[in-house]
């Protein structure tokens, strides 16, 4: 594993699941402009970017899809296969060409079952990129619609 994936994740998951996470990826390559996922899609699988960037968009009617984030080496593409219904709430689609490690949602989520602290660590580690996507999403969409530009001053 590249030291700069070992070191996002390290803040992330402990050592030991974050070893028994990364022997269930497969490796993935996708070709610039590629989409990831359609926000509304059946979410069945994550990412974790070993290389290149990918940007998390947002569907809003009538207007092209605003860009809420933008994802580097280390970062988790995808907390929708996580929670029920299974169902993106955000588009993804890589800027760069990409490596990745890709992760069979299903498969996971069946660790989690058997291994409540395994499942415990995966679940906050995916609440934590949860939170802190939503605030993304929060304030770039103020600085694209809001009065005054971004939310970040209250």
């Amino acid at each position: 594993m590249p030291p700069s994936i070992a070191l996002r994740m390290n803040h992330a998951l402990p050592a030991e699941h974050r070893d028994r996470l990364l022997r269930v990826a497969r490796e993935a390559h996708f070709p610039q402009g590629t989409r990831l996922f359609e926000e509304g899609g059946h979410a069945d699988r994550f990412w974790i970017l070993r290389d290149g960037t990918a940007a998390l968009d947002l569907h809003v009617p009538g207007r092209r899809a605003p860009v809420v984030e933008t994802l580097g080496v280390g970062d988790l593409v995808g907390w929708s296969w996580l929670y029920e219904p299974y169902v993106w709430q955000l588009g993804a689609e890589t800027v760069t060409p990409v490596r990745a490690y890709e992760f069979d949602a299903v498969a996971v989520r069946l660790m989690c079952l058997n291994d409540p602290e395994f499942g415990r660590a995966v679940e906050h580690w995916v609440g934590r990129v949860l939170a802190h996507r939503l605030q993304a999403a929060r304030t770039r969409l103020l600085d694209l619609y809001g009065p005054y530009g971004s939310g970040g001053a209250r």
